[in-house]
């Protein structure tokens, strides 16, 4: 087949009207011719484009179908096949087709099994492993699944065998235990023996491809399987040459596996696996495994307490003590037998002191607090984890000591503030060493002068932390000094709202938001929040600013905007529109003006993408009471979507309390927080709606999502997901402790 055959009806088609990643599909043409090109990097760079146009981080397009005949002729003609197999694999396996068309992208691919199949027995053995993953990926078992066992069968080299029995099981999961005992010589009484009831000695390429088909087949896990895993650590080379992108930690996607079943047996299994290659003498296996660990700890409730020992034990050894430092974090309650060896290793030198530091300052916070001091200016990270326990960050702090703050000692105050003297220290310290004394609130008073003298270097951080930290007696002198500093390239409303919080003088932030409303740039969302929270004896100025403010789509009657391309609003747009009207009730009392607004966003915030813009507007609904009511029907409409029901739920409480469906706003929003979609704002739902009003099966639901081994995960709150799901689990046992109270009486 040569070049003219292979792109004979390339110019006919449509490209421009079929869309990929970017758009218009006009450039995908050349980019197929290029990959023929004799220039490699030219090849290379085109085989790059289409990676990102037509398999867009694993989504496929109506343009992908339309490529797929040609990548596949260039394949058969010998043309680069050893990477357009791959990518006709990627096309095949999508799960995420933003086509009408619904399965044509992986009908393309099986359309080309007929050019694909031949390449399986290629002179290449790269060839060859491509070809049987791509294949295997159409999920065409009727016509792979021959060509998989032959292979199987006459396949000599490791590599693509391992692909050849992965493939197989991929299109016949119940061919899994055939692998399982011809391999693996499952069904023996123990290790030893499987070796010999295996029908032959399996190179160890194809061994853990047999161990992970078990896996995915979910055959019963045993000791044969659990000496097999070990005896293949590390295993991360093994798969290093395979396709499959989710095996490339083979014993994390194993100990995954486990879990997923979500049984005691298949827990502890998974556990004895972790800790054994932990143990492993092996440097490489050591590393898999706490990369094991840190998944197991991130998704099991029972993991932190099982692991934490062995864990603890690699903290005494210099070469094993560098991997486990971050996972030690997520141990929580449970890692307060590693404080002894944190301080240890913090006392020393060098960037794994820090680490350990950043360590402690997570499980013993006391105990940090005084070394940290001791070495600020050489503890980024250990700083940086400090500054994190400010949960809320700078809108938290509202000068007065907060009691989840970083633990406050006068020598870290004295650490700080010799810091800010600095005048080089980078920014992200300087954002850090900020929200600490934010936190502390009037304990650190002494850091005024220094945050005065820093305030041309580090504006930013001195607007913010000055007003949280200023005593009454001196809030009129800091307040001059902020005038007369030259903050010309700090924004205005920034400088508005530090004064105001200073001595409550608003002029300068009523001057700075309505410059920003009328320049509609970046910080009108912003602008408008601050006006909001202005009072309402400054509507006359700020009114007309605010609805001149108002986007082209939100001044029209609400459904208005869906027929008109030009009047779409971007999430940044709709965020604004939101805080408008939230600003626009807030200054006059009446829901007039804010209910169209509101409408039109909910209207116009529809599908996977606009979770927070629903969110928002829904709180925003919420906040209007009962004035809200004619908001309902919309409401009501996006108790469906898991991703903003429980925002939706709560904001129809607020709305119309007297006309709700308890039962239905509370199946609502149990079905948020069972897709950890927003599982606080359900908790706020289920104890608006109240204990007494959930019925036998709601509190069952709620149970499990507070008992279940498996974490919830609350977004927003992904750096510290261990302790965040702790939190919700606290919250929902006392909703339960209450239904239960209610019960008994």
């Amino acid at each position: 087949m040569d070049l003219v055959q292979i792109f004979a009806d390339l110019d006919a088609q449509p490209w421009a009207e079929r869309e990929h990643a970017y758009g218009g599909a006009e450039d995908v043409p050349d980019q197929l011719r290029a990959l023929a090109s004799d220039d490699a990097e030219q090849a290379e760079e085109a085989l790059y484009e289409l990676y990102g146009n037509i398999v867009h981080q694993g989504s496929v397009y109506e343009a992908t179908a339309y490529a797929v005949p040609y990548l596949a002729r260039l394949a058969a003609a010998g043309i680069r096949p050893g990477e357009l197999l791959p990518l006709l694999g990627c096309i095949a396996e999508s799960e995420d087709e933003r086509s009408n068309t619904p399965g044509a992208c992986r009908a393309a691919v099986t359309a080309q099994l007929p050019l694909i199949l031949p390449l399986i027995e290629s002179p290449d053995s790269s060839v060859r492993r491509a070809a049987v993953w791509a294949a295997a990926r159409t999920g065409a078992a009727e016509q792979v699944l021959p060509a998989l066992r032959r292979c199987w069968e006459e396949e000599l080299d490791p590599l693509v065998r391992a692909e050849a029995l992965a493939g197989a099981v991929w299109l016949d999961p119940a061919g899994a235990g055939e692998f399982e005992r011809s391999v693996l010589g499952a069904g023996t009484r123990d290790g030893a023996a499987a070796a010999e009831a295996a029908d032959e000695p399996a190179a160890a390429p194809v061994r853990l491809a047999a161990l992970l088909a078990c896996v995915d087949a979910d055959l019963p896990w045993t000791g044969v399987h659990h000496e097999a895993c070990i005896a293949l650590l590390p295993a991360a080379p093994l798969v290093a040459e395979r396709f499959d992108q989710e095996q490339a930690e083979p014993l994390r996607y194993v100990v995954e596996g486990l879990l997923d079943r979500d049984t005691d047996e298949a827990r502890e299994a998974a556990f004895t696996l972790v800790d054994a290659g932990l143990g492993h003498p092996d440097a490489d296996a050591r590393d898999e495994a706490v990369a094991a660990a840190e998944h197991a700890c991130q998704v099991s409730r029972a993991a932190a307490a099982r692991l934490a020992r062995p864990l603890t034990v690699l903290l005494g050894d210099p070469a094993t003590a560098g991997g486990v430092l971050p996972l030690v974090k997520q141990l929580g309650e449970h890692a307060a037998p590693a404080a002894p060896a944190l301080r240890a290793i913090a006392a020393s030198g060098g960037e794994l002191a820090d680490r350990a530091l950043a360590a402690l300052v997570a499980v013993a916070p006391e105990q940090a607090a005084p070394l940290l001091a001791a070495d600020l200016a050489i503890r980024p990270r250990a700083l940086d984890e400090a500054a994190k326990t400010n949960a809320g960050g700078w809108e938290a702090a509202a000068g007065e000591e907060d009691p989840g703050a970083f633990p406050y000692v006068p020598e870290l105050l004295d650490a700080i503030r010799a810091r800010l003297a600095d005048g080089d220290i980078p920014w992200n310290e300087s954002i850090h060493l900020g929200l600490i004394l934010a936190r502390w609130g009037r304990r650190a008073a002494p850091a005024v002068p220094d945050l005065l003298a820093a305030l041309d270097r580090y504006p930013f951080v001195a607007l913010r932390a000055l007003p949280a930290i200023c005593p009454p007696e001196e809030r009129e002198r800091v307040a001059v000094a902020v005038r007369a500093a030259d903050l010309a390239d700090q924004s205005p409303l920034e400088v508005g709202s530090a004064l105001r919080r200073l001595t409550g003088e608003t002029e300068t932030l009523v001057r700075a938001v309505t410059d920003a409303l009328v320049s509609g740039g970046r910080d009108l969302a912003e602008a408008a929040k601050l006006a909001a929270e202005l009072d309402s004896s400054r509507a006359p100025e700020l009114l007309p600013y605010l609805r001149a403010a108002l986007s082209d789509a939100a001044r029209k009657p609400s459904g208005s905007e869906s027929g008109s391309a030009e009047r779409k609003r971007d999430t940044p747009r709709l965020d604004a529109d939101t805080e408008i009207a939230r600003a626009l009730w807030r200054l006059t009392g009446s829901a007039d003006e804010a209910l169209p607004i509101i409408a039109g966003v909910l209207e116009s915030a529809d599908g996977d993408w606009m979770r927070w813009q629903n969110v928002r507007a829904a709180r925003a609904a919420g906040a209007l009471g009962e004035q809200g009511r004619p908001l309902a029907p919309i409401l009501e409409r996006k108790l469906d979507h898991g991703d903003y029901a429980a925002a939706a739920a709560l904001a129809l409480l607020a709305v119309d309390p007297a006309n709700q469906d308890l039962t239905r706003l509370a199946d609502a929003a149990l079905a948020s927080a069972e897709t950890d979609s927003e599982p606080c704002t359900a908790l706020e739902v289920l104890r608006a709606v109240g204990a007494e009003n959930l019925t036998p099966d709601q509190l069952r639901r709620l149970t499990s999502l507070a008992e279940r081994d498996t974490h919830v995960f609350i977004p927003g709150l992904s750096q510290d997901p261990v302790r965040a799901d702790a939190r919700f689990r606290e919250e929902a046992r006392a909703l339960l402790r209450t239904a239960q109270v209610v019960s008994s009486t």
